[in-house]
């Protein structure tokens, strides 16, 4: 294929990804508003006003960023481990696999579509935000930066999930007893400071805690960990994740579930 035909293939293929998940939006992206609201409103007003503040900053104004980037990656590994999942299944994704469509295209094509879901909700939310306190971004180039590779990240994650899984209940393990307990505990609603030393140790062996204290500190300019460190972890777990993901591909590891 040439660059025009790859460009196509991998236009039409996102296409599809962006289609499939706006068209079913009210499963989608409305219960992560929802969702958002309810923490904005319990942790940021009713508990926010008796905590004060946290870092120097209003406890709403320092939950703000963890709540986005927590949108972000649930929604960008979710879209991506159920989409191709389903195609597994539905044994549509072999008619790619035999097309002259290069591996690599397919699992941008893929990723691209999940970073699409994440970083659509989490511009909700940030917009849900807005009924609960001011924004104010100090570093706005990272602040994109840093999301966008944090989105991209758990979409490749969410591919791997979809290859390994043999059926739908596997898709739906890593997000219930992994994903959503390391999203907890990677300070979004609190700094690590807070921590004893010991536990302040074992945090920084969460990927998390490294997008959520960058993502703050695009906001706030403020973070737990220094962020030439935390970008530079972020940048290799995404090149080991892709690299993971299109050796299963190329094998065909996991496409027969």
């Amino acid at each position: 294929m040439n660059a025009m035909q790859i460009a196509v293939a991998l236009w039409t293929l996102v296409g599809k990804e962006v289609r499939r998940f706006t068209r079913i939006w009210p499963q989608t992206l409305l219960p992560p508003s929802i969702t958002m609201t309810m923490y904005f409103i319990i942790f940021g007003n009713l508990i926010g006003s008796r905590i004060g503040e946290m870092d120097g900053y209003n406890y709403m104004d320092f939950i703000v960023p963890g709540l986005i980037m927590m949108a972000v990656i649930t929604n960008s590994y979710s879209n991506v481990a159920s989409s191709f999942f389903s195609n597994k299944f539905q044994r549509s994704i072999e008619e790619m696999m035999v097309s002259p469509m290069p591996n690599w295209v397919i699992l941008a094509g893929f990723i691209l579509g999940g970073m699409a879901r994440g970083l659509g909700v989490g511009i909700i939310v940030t917009g849900v935000s807005l009924f609960f306190t001011r924004i104010e971004v100090a570093h706005p180039v990272l602040t994109v930066l840093v999301v966008v590779l944090t989105a991209a990240l758990f979409a490749a994650g969410g591919f791997i999930n979809a290859l390994l899984g043999k059926k739908f209940d596997d898709i739906s393990i890593v997000p219930t007893f992994i994903l959503t307990p390391l999203t907890y505990l990677g300070g979004v609603f609190y700094s690590i400071s807070l921590l004893p030393e010991f536990w302040q140790g074992v945090s920084m062996l969460n990927p998390i805690l490294y997008m959520v204290n960058v993502f703050r500190y695009g906001f706030l300019g403020v973070s737990d960990i220094p962020v030439g460190w935390a970008l530079a972890a972020i940048c290799a777990f995404i090149t080991v994740l892709f690299a993971i993901a299109l050796w299963m591909l190329e094998r065909g590891k996991g496409i027969r579930s």
